[in-house]
């Protein structure tokens, strides 16, 4: 008898070899409907794949990631299959899983439109209605190599000709198309719940520049189509919140040809900007960091030591100067070495704590820049710690605390933690690599943090925490950090005179709360929608008067905040009310104070929010107050609840 062992470790027993569907069957006809693969032993299988043997077996639904998983595979295919049969003269690539989706490369003579898009769409859902069975078979690796090139498929030859000989190659067929694939693949087409094309682009054959450039159609696919539509939906509201959208309607910045992956920030954004880094300076003064300043060009052979140009050096801008060259800096922290050893240090110095807005630059591929996410100018809210092994728990206790007052004054609560351990190829001895993760772990576990383990995914000078926060939409953004770096103070002959009168060298602790400027600043656009707090807002309150009969008074209230450091404009324009309100509403201004004759009268000001609320009417100090207590507070509070 086979002994088949279920997920609940109830058993089935089979008389003959019996495969996952028929085991799915034998359970119940609603299980055998739903089953899209199966887990043999931890391996995951077709439904027509064969149990000869006992074995454990998990029947993989929709329900499961791994059912899904199945789903975005097989619906990469079906994209294949539809290009194919409208477009013959194509030629197939590859075609992965992506998250929320999936994507596949073709080699077509014509760029795809978004009609062409549609059309695959379309025949996409004619080809799932048809309900299609999926049958894998097996070839081997030189018989494939000339059955894809007799069909013209050329690239799909090169793929599986970089495979070793003697291979068996594992293909998949439903209907007129086939294609190599690892698998598991649904059993028919019809078992594709939802799916839609997204979008196309262009991508290099191999992703290597001097190759073709193919079309790269994307899609999604989900377990319903309940899960299809909410996920559409997230794409609208994040489409809604663009960053580089929003920085044109609010006049923020802009970014041009000239100076690629380097930011033109205006007026307001720059005010948004020094907001944010004088609030920074502020916390760092009270937490006894001691602020620097660090040239941007520097001697490449500073680079050389530091170990950066032997792991950095094609991301990195270098000009050579009369006959010498000189790096512009991807990083800080070679340079807040040089600033350390100026003068011998104590161990009564340590902990010694040096930040600095640190203008760094990084040759990003121009394909890789994307608005204020991804540039290769920007600016680091950067410090370096330099202490002892026995401070190094200390240290990030205290940066933990000093991170989650900053997050949630922006607004952010929900963190992710990870703790990156030690790879493979490092630095240090595994003493020494012990302390540094239990130093680590033990602050996480000192705050009560939960937390997990990203084995081998430490630099190869120390292990770090990684903290990545959710915004409104649940997007997961990673920005801070903090490193345990053994290597780099020594390559750069940094030391302090311990207790016993002995030479040490330092741990130097890298970390970092907001990341780039730029990047935090884009993050923060698309969680607010432009609808900044009123702390970061670059213009905080409007004073808009009804008739001319109140400008005098208008351009009173204005001087009043203006000279309380309330960012406040007037707007004595010859225009209706309405438009004025409409203008400064869709402007994302918090505050705007209307005045009338009664106004002028009363010595007051009619207080609307940014989202058409009306709080009434009140004494010009009372909305001053009201705005100076929540700039002090970093109110995040959203005006419209």
């Amino acid at each position: 008898m086979l002994a088949i062992t279920l997920p609940d470790g109830s058993l089935r027993s089979f008389d003959h070899p019996v495969s996952v569907a028929e085991v799915a069957a034998s359970i119940g006809a609603g299980l055998a409907k739903a089953a899209l693969a199966g887990k043999v032993n931890g391996q995951l299988v077709d439904t027509s794949y064969v149990l000869n043997q006992d074995s454990h077996l998990a029947i993989i639904t929709a329900k499961d990631p791994e059912g899904v998983d199945v789903i975005r595979h097989s619906s990469a295919h079906l994209m294949a299959q539809a290009v194919k049969q409208l477009f013959p003269e194509v030629q197939v690539t590859i075609g992965p899983t992506i998250e929320n989706g999936f994507y596949y490369d073709f080699a077509s003579p014509q760029p795809f439109t978004p009609e062409d898009l549609a059309a695959i769409d379309e025949r996409m859902q004619d080809l799932i209605r048809q309900d299609i069975p999926v049958e894998r078979s097996t070839m081997s690796r030189e018989a494939a190599v000339s059955f894809f090139k007799n069909m013209g498929e050329l690239y799909k030859a090169e793929i599986i000709e970089s495979i070793p000989a003697g291979e068996v190659l594992s293909l998949y067929r439903q209907g007129d198309f086939i294609d190599l694939c690892r698998g598991p693949h649904v059993p028919s087409t019809g078992k594709i719940p939802a799916v839609k094309v997204m979008k196309a682009a262009g991508a290099y054959w191999r992703g290597d520049a001097k190759n073709a450039m193919l079309q790269r159609v994307y899609g999604t696919a989900w377990a319903n189509k309940k899960d299809l539509q909410a996920y559409l939906t997230f794409l609208e509201e994040a489409e809604k919140r663009d960053h580089r959208k929003i920085g044109r309607q609010l006049d923020l910045f802009h970014l041009q040809d000239e100076a690629p992956g380097q930011v033109f920030w205006h007026e307001k954004g720059w005010t948004i900007y020094q907001a944010i880094e004088q609030y920074m300076r502020k916390n760092l003064r009270a937490r006894a960091y001691k602020e620097i300043k660090t040239p941007q060009l520097v001697d490449f052979s500073l680079w050389e030591r530091s170990g950066h140009a032997g792991k950095y050096r094609e991301n990195m801008f270098v000009v050579d100067v009369e006959e010498r060259s000189f790096a512009m800096k991807p990083m800080n922290c070679p340079c807040h070495i040089q600033v350390y050893n100026q003068g011998l240090k104590s161990y009564r110095d340590l902990p010694l704590r040096l930040a600095e807005f640190g203008s760094c630059h990084r040759n990003e591929f121009s394909g890789a820049l994307h608005g204020l996410m991804r540039v290769r100018g920007f600016v680091q809210d950067d410090a370096h710690i330099f202490c002892t092994e026995e401070q190094i728990q200390n240290e990030v206790v205290s940066f933990i605390d000093f991170l989650h007052d900053v997050y949630n004054d922006f607004g952010f609560s929900d963190v992710i933690y990870k703790l990156s351990t030690r790879p493979e190829q490092r630095v240090g001895s595994d003493e020494v690599w012990d302390k540094a993760e239990k130093a680590l772990a033990d602050a996480l576990d000192a705050k009560g943090l939960p937390w997990e383990e990203q084995p081998g995914e430490g630099a190869f000078y120390g292990p770090k925490i990684e903290f990545t926060l959710k915004d409104c939409l649940g997007r997961h953004w990673q920005l801070g950090t903090i490193q345990v770096d053994f290597s780099m103070p020594a390559r750069l002959d940094a030391q302090y005179v311990a207790e016993d009168g002995s030479r040490k060298v330092p741990v130097m602790l890298h970390r970092a709360i907001l990341g780039s400027f730029e990047r935090f600043i884009g993050i923060l656009i698309e969680h607010y929608e432009g609808k900044f707090p009123v702390w970061l807002a670059p213009v905080q309150v409007a004073v808009l008067n009804i008739t001319d009969n109140q400008a005098d008074f208008v351009k009173t209230v204005e001087k009043q905040l203006r000279d309380q450091g309330i960012r406040a404009v007037a707007d004595l324009r010859n225009e209706k009310i309405g438009f004025k309100i409409r203008e400064h509403t869709m402007q994302r201004i918090p505050y705007l104070l209307v005045i009338g004759d009664r106004e002028v009268e009363t010595q007051s000001v009619a207080v609307r929010t940014r989202s058409g609320k009306d709080l009434g009417v009140m004494p010009v100090s009372a909305i001053q107050q009201k705005l100076l207590t929540e700039i002090a507070n970093h109110s995040t509070i959203d005006l419209e609840e």
